[in-house]
């Protein structure tokens, strides 16, 4: 017996991220590629990593770490960042319950909104805000409060009167980023105090973006909240290996956190993820027996950032500060009055040289005017985008 035609049906899926879009960074990698362009957009480095690096991981394969490491991460780098970490910020984190390796940042940063934030809670962002926080809290159900910083000529700076006065009943995180991705902001001492005043006798949780922990300049220390045993004690402090060994394509960063925030952590971790790439994990934890490499790093991103702000020392660009990260922010209001993503898109198509508008770091878009350059690029790289930028 035939069954009568049905008609074709293509189900329809109720989206859980209708705000989100292609991201802008895939759209300008894009456009520098379809123009030619210098891509100082997307913040990755054109250079490769230490070949002793992957030596090891190589060596790793061979020895035959191939399989299945435990959930939490291989041990032996575990142990490696409790050492780093405590080394640095002279705070010891227990390798087997307050250590969790993740498959890089972005994933570290998710798993932490999603195992702490419950529908309804509040989560304080700091804006602007690298992209994937708002996302994240959607999926929790969580309810963003944003918080914007305060630009002048002297750089972003966080208003803690502003945030302090964004803290409810209802408030259940609050996002931190030092240095801070886009602007090169870094938190100092007194920024450390203002939160740790604002939390104090709270239940709030910290979210502690440290990505660019190695990439603080002019002899200024990184304040991670590891230095603070009263906000280490309630903080999901994140770091990634991609960021500080020129790795971002391994995908492979870690979260410390207390114990009691560890847990739950991995509850959620071992079915978003379960475990991360095995014989990178066992290379990072023999590459990270000399410290060097990354004590090395401000000196070697320095460079490059002096290189390329000396580069456009008269041009008609308005240099902001740049005391971390690996992102300079400029002005271009002697250049154009057009919004932000209309000049970086002029930029990327007539000058051959891609950036990222900063208004792609807040929720409704907020224009000042500036865009963002990374000079995470080989000398020759910088110089070739320096000669086109300069010639405006």
């Amino acid at each position: 017996m035939n069954s009568p035609s049905l008609p074709h049906l293509t189900p329809t899926l109720r989206t859980r991220l209708p705000l989100v879009g292609t991201t802008v960074f895939t759209r300008m990698s894009s456009l520098a590629a379809q123009h030619g362009a210098v891509n100082l957009g997307q913040g990755f480095p054109d250079f490769d990593c230490a070949p002793q690096l992957v030596e090891l991981v190589s060596d790793a394969m061979r020895a035959g770490h191939n399989q299945y490491p435990m959930m939490t991460g291989a041990a032996p780098l575990r142990v490696a960042i409790a050492a780093k970490i405590a080394s640095l910020y002279g705070h010891l984190y227990d390798a087997g319950t307050e250590i969790t390796v993740t498959a890089g940042a972005t994933q570290a940063l998710t798993t932490a909104i999603l195992c702490c934030v419950h529908p309804g809670d509040e989560v304080i962002v700091i804006e602007p805000a690298y992209d994937s926080y708002l996302p994240a809290i959607a999926l929790a159900g969580g309810v963003p409060v944003l918080v914007c910083m305060q630009v002048d000529e002297t750089g972003y700076s966080v208003p803690w009167d502003k945030l302090a006065a964004a803290v409810s009943s209802k408030t259940r995180l609050i996002i931190i980023n030092t240095p801070h991705n886009p602007t090169g902001t870094i938190l100092r001492p007194a920024d450390v105090a203002a939160l740790a005043d604002i939390v104090r006798g709270t239940q709030i949780l910290i979210l502690s973006d440290e990505v660019y922990e190695h990439m603080v300049y002019d002899g200024v220390r990184h304040e991670s909240l590891a230095r603070n045993a009263e906000l280490a004690a309630r903080s999901f402090i994140v770091s990634s290996f991609g960021k500080t060994y020129h790795v971002t394509g391994w995908k492979v960063g870690y979260v410390a956190a207390p114990a009691t925030l560890t847990a739950e952590f991995r509850k959620v971790h071992q079915y978003n993820v379960f475990t991360v790439n095995t014989p990178m994990q066992y290379g990072l934890a023999g590459y990270m027996a000399d410290p060097q490499p990354y004590l090395d790093l401000p000196a070697f991103y320095q460079r490059k950032r002096d290189l390329f702000r000396d580069g456009l020392a008269g041009s008609r660009f308005t240099l902001l500060p740049a005391n971390g990260t690996y992102f300079q922010c400029v002005r271009y209001d002697a250049i154009s009055q057009e919004t932000e993503a209309q000049f970086a898109e002029w930029l990327t198509a007539e000058i051959k040289v891609a950036a990222i508008p900063v208004s792609a770091f807040y929720a409704q878009g907020k224009e000042s005017g500036i865009v963002r350059f990374c000079f995470a690029k080989q000398d020759e790289t910088l110089r070739q985008a320096l000669e086109r930028l300069r010639s405006i």
